[in-house]
């Protein structure tokens, strides 16, 4: 006589089921869900994009040029034709705006790219092979910050004629490398007496390599953070520069240029300094909402970790 077997003695229950199926949560997907919980950063990178878009599609619906004069509208203030208004010579504002901020977006994103990958090949680099390495770079990075940077940032860029790739190219080279790249050094200094590293130097792995493959991987999150700031920092390094005249010129146009400008004439025509202040506003305000929500997520202290 066949044994009964009942079939409910090795079915697997939903908890075991549950317990088998589930994966492990990514580390990128623990970021994004701590990231997506702090409204205030939701709300600056929907800023972000916002202003990106309006950069990019802003010159292309506009009615008018940024170059384009309109004599019978000389001075005027918003309308149907011109909705951000118009200057003294004609100039609609809408366009200049919009490739004002195209072009500041441009010169943040070059000096913060150039910036965050420039100080975090030094600092790691100085920070890993010490010794003379490390002593000159340090030594190079403090008399750096002791030098007025503006000051020379300001006549290098009068020097440049207003292009602003190379200004940009300036303000990495020149300013704004140092300061990150301690950051990054300091960093860098207790990673490299981890074990993995000492393994890869025992097995024969050059330096360049520990740096690049070891070093430089498990500081992404600070590189991800001063990336951000970055792009604060060098939008009001720039437009301090075309605000006092030494950095985009006519007929190009940035934030800074149209500021400085409309600084001039804010009480008879205040359109052309609300504008493009407001625009900048935002730009600033929405990055560092992003910044702030970016040190949160990448820090396992943070208060988010629990609601992620």
């Amino acid at each position: 006589m066949s044994e009964m077997i009942d079939p409910t003695v090795h079915a697997p229950t939903d908890s075991v089921l549950a317990e088998t199926t589930s994966k492990p949560m990514s580390k990128w997907t623990l970021y994004s869900r701590r990231f997506m919980r702090n409204k205030p950063a939701v709300a600056g990178i929907v800023i972000f994009v916002l202003l990106v878009l309006f950069a990019i599609i802003g010159p292309l619906i506009g009615r008018y040029d940024h170059v384009e004069l309109d004599f019978l509208n000389l001075g005027t203030g918003p309308s149907a034709d011109h909705w951000f208004g118009t200057t003294a010579a004609g100039n609609d504002t809408f366009a200049q705006v919009a490739l004002g901020t195209q072009r500041s977006l441009m010169i943040a994103v070059t000096v913060s790219v150039g910036v965050t990958i420039l100080s975090a090949i030094v600092g790691t680099a100085a920070a890993y092979f010490g010794g003379w390495t490390e002593k000159i770079t340090l030594t190079v990075i403090h008399f750096m910050m002791v030098i007025p940077s503006f000051l020379i940032l300001s006549l290098m860029s009068n020097r440049a004629g207003g292009n602003w790739l190379v200004i940009s190219l300036i303000m990495v080279f020149i300013v704004g490398w140092y300061f990150p790249a301690r950051v990054v050094w300091t960093t860098a200094l207790s990673l490299r007496e981890r074990e993995y590293v000492h393994a890869a130097r025992y097995m024969g792995v050059s330096g360049m390599r520990i740096v690049m493959r070891h070093l430089l991987p498990n500081i992404g999150s600070l590189l991800v953070i001063n990336f951000t700031l970055g792009i604060v920092s060098a939008v009001m390094a720039e437009t301090g520069l075309s605000f006092i005249g030494f950095g985009v010129k006519i007929p190009d146009v940035s934030l800074g240029s149209l500021i400085g400008t409309g600084a001039n004439t804010i009480t008879s025509a205040p359109w052309l300094f609300y504008f493009p202040a407001a625009a900048l506003t935002l730009l600033t305000v929405s990055m560092a909402l992003v910044s702030d929500g970016l040190r949160d997520a990448l820090d396992p202290t943070s208060a988010a970790g629990g609601r992620a």
